[in-house]
């Protein structure tokens, strides 16, 4: 009787337990590392709002999270930092092309030690060690490449690049001291303690820097997945996208 009676209890506390998890709403979350800290703060917001959702939130390159997407892993949310990566998901049918839209933009600096005085992208030049996102895969390292072509200095700075697997990592070398300098999101150098922008890259030498959103196929079936996605385009989101330095139009 007292075997059958703890039988009888465990079947309650593990169907309790199971239920529990059942209702919680995991959203998956991919986004550009470049929006760490406001999609952290936005997805963080949002679970407050609604209480028995969580994330499972995964930053990287860009190129590197549409990759894992295309290779399988779980995605409701994708955050691109460029069109490219975004193409290459909704080529494959892995977003929905109907969700696809703007979230923010910024700019490309080139961060540094305050001890130097650079002006212009030519002065780069002078530099032995320059850090910039791998282009295959980082899409702050492909504006940067764009407008190291369109300056033709490519040729000059061909031995002095320094690849890193995302901005953060660019400007962690700058940080550090172990570049002399490295081409970051304006909105990325604003956590820098050591390193300052030295300037502004001019917008003719490379394409805007925008951030696009989309749900995948599993995320447009997905009610809280949804819900995030609206909530991204809403004026509170904004709101904080520009406290972090974001533009929204």
């Amino acid at each position: 009787m007292k075997k059958c009676v703890m039988n009888v209890l465990f079947a309650v506390i593990w169907f309790v337990s199971w239920t529990g998890s059942a209702l919680a709403a995991d959203i998956n979350l991919s986004a550009a590392l470049g929006l760490k800290d406001v999609v952290t703060e936005l997805s963080s917001e949002f679970e407050k709002k609604n209480r028995g959702t969580a994330f499972q939130r995964n930053f990287a390159a860009s190129g590197a999270l549409a990759k894992q997407i295309a290779n399988g892993a779980p995605c409701d949310v994708y955050l691109s930092a460029n069109v490219e990566w975004m193409n290459y998901l909704k080529e494959k049918m892995l977003v929905d092309a109907k969700t696809v839209s703007n979230f923010a933009f910024s700019q490309l600096v080139f961060v540094g030690k305050s001890s130097l005085h650079l002006k212009t992208l030519q002065d780069v030049v002078t530099l032995e060690r320059i850090a910039i996102g791998s282009p295959k895969s980082v899409p702050a390292g492909q504006y940067a490449m764009e407008a190291i072509k369109s300056a033709k200095i490519d040729r000059q700075l061909e031995n002095k690049l320094v690849m890193a697997k995302d901005v953060r990592e660019c400007l962690m070398y700058a940080e550090r001291g172990e570049v002399d300098g490295a081409f970051v999101y304006r909105t990325d150098a604003a956590l820098a303690k050591h390193a300052k922008i030295l300037f502004i890259v001019p917008q003719n030498y490379y394409p805007r820097v925008t951030f696009l959103m989309a749900l995948t196929p599993s995320g447009s079936r997905k009610a809280e997945a949804a819900a995030f996605y609206r909530f991204l385009q809403s004026d509170e989101a904004k709101k904080v996208l520009i406290r972090y330095g974001f533009t929204v139009s």
